[in-house]
């Protein structure tokens, strides 16, 4: 028989690789699924049989249509088959189309529908095979899909907050960095010219206005060069475990932005495990799941650290208070949650609360941005006009 090297994920998130002796490609996935490892690629002697991960992505907004019509045809008593058939015949996204097909004829092969959308892990998320998986066992399939077309649209929601929350200042102020520039690199060296032949005598302020502009002109390259390694370094470090931690930490810390993105935080974290815990997901595995959701290195940290310790026997609430991460107000909600046997809708509860508490800061932060953008415009803009009109009116007051 041949030999095959697997990579893949187990139930804790860990990333396993290892060399198994099999008669075939899914005689491996077999194997490694019942020691609950979902493997994602698998090679035999250089030949590469990794798992079909169709290029492209699958907007959310596609797959929350999708889940929901899925569900509507379920509840009818459609066989499964037919529902991804037609379902897969009226896509117009042709990744999304190409995944349905095979996912299809996987499930008609005889293969489980949660284990057919883990071969496409870049459409169907572990949250979603987990809680299709589930409801497959449970026998709710068509409820499981209702309630994951709800949590896709509610993520699909907070993730446009989160985009026009920092889309707007990072567009004005893209848009001022240009405007400034252009007035330094081309207007500022006409006027430069003129003070030079009229031989005035330049103010402090003109000075330095003249002289930046002439920097501008002389190391555009530069300037450009440096902004684009800045970015660059960055985002690299980011990939690293250490730059990632460092830089989420620092987002969660900053003024104003941080609050933010921590009640955003809690309202994804909040809405993962209750739709999960609902759906019948063990908790260990919901906790897995939510941590790899949460978009945050820090509050995945923390979310690890109370699986840990639910793991040892601990209750929810009680790990997830030493974290410092959530606010204390969610820490007791979810004790009340664990004590009345109610976790699931006390973590809705805090979900749909932060939701709210988001779009009102999200607002906030809009109302709050406005004032200063325009302020840092009129001085950028303004400073500028002023430091070209000096010496002319001093030129004017000498001839008068």
């Amino acid at each position: 028989m041949p030999t095959f090297e697997w990579k893949g994920t187990a139930r804790n998130g860990q990333v396993q690789q290892g060399v198994l002796v099999a008669e075939s490609k899914d005689a491996v996935i077999a194997m490694m699924r019942r020691q609950q490892v979902v493997v994602t690629a698998v090679k035999e002697k250089g030949k590469e049989l990794a798992i079909p991960k169709f290029g492209g992505s699958v907007p959310p907004q596609l797959i929350a249509i999708f889940t929901r019509q899925f569900s509507v045809m379920i509840d009818a008593g459609l066989p499964l088959v037919q529902c991804l058939e037609i379902l897969a015949t009226q896509q117009e996204n042709k990744t999304f189309k190409r995944a349905l097909i095979q996912i299809r004829q996987d499930v008609e092969s005889g293969s489980n529908l949660a284990d057919s959308m883990r071969k496409h892990p870049k459409i169907f998320s572990d949250l979603f095979t987990n809680m299709v998986a589930a409801g497959e066992a449970g026998g709710i399939l068509d409820t499981i899909l209702q309630r994951l077309a709800q949590y896709i649209e509610k993520a699909v929601k907070l993730n446009s907050q989160v985009k026009s929350a920092m889309i707007y200042p990072v567009a004005v102020i893209s848009i001022a960095c240009i405007v400034v520039t252009v007035i330094l690199w081309k207007v500022i060296p006409v006027f430069a010219s003129l003070f030079a032949g009229l031989g005035a005598e330049l103010p402090m302020p003109t000075v330095i206005v003249i002289k930046l502009s002439h920097f501008i002109g002389d190391f555009w390259w530069l300037i450009g060069g440096t902004i684009a390694t800045v970015i660059y370094a960055l985002r690299r470090y980011h990939e690293t475990e250490k730059g990632r931690r460092v830089l989420d930490g620092l987002i969660l810390k900053a003024p104003i932005v941080g609050m933010l993105m921590r009640k955003i935080a809690v309202a994804r974290f909040c809405r993962t495990l209750s739709t999960l815990t609902a759906s019948g997901v063990p908790i260990l595995d919901g906790l897995t799941i939510t941590a790899k959701t949460a978009g945050n290195a820090i509050v995945e940290d923390a979310i690890m650290a109370t699986r840990k310790s639910v793991e040892e026997g601990k209750t929810i609430s009680e790990p997830l208070g030493d974290t410092d991460v959530f606010p204390s107000m969610v820490i007791q909600m979810i004790a009340v949650g664990e004590q009345t046997g109610a976790l699931d809708t006390m973590l809705s509860k805090i979900a749909d609360f932060y939701e709210d508490e988001v779009d009102t800061a999200v607002a906030g932060l809009m109302k709050l941005l406005e004032p200063v953008l325009i302020a840092f415009l009129g001085v950028a803009i303004g400073g500028i006009v002023i430091a070209m009109y000096m010496p002319m009116f001093a030129l004017i007051g000498q001839v008068g």
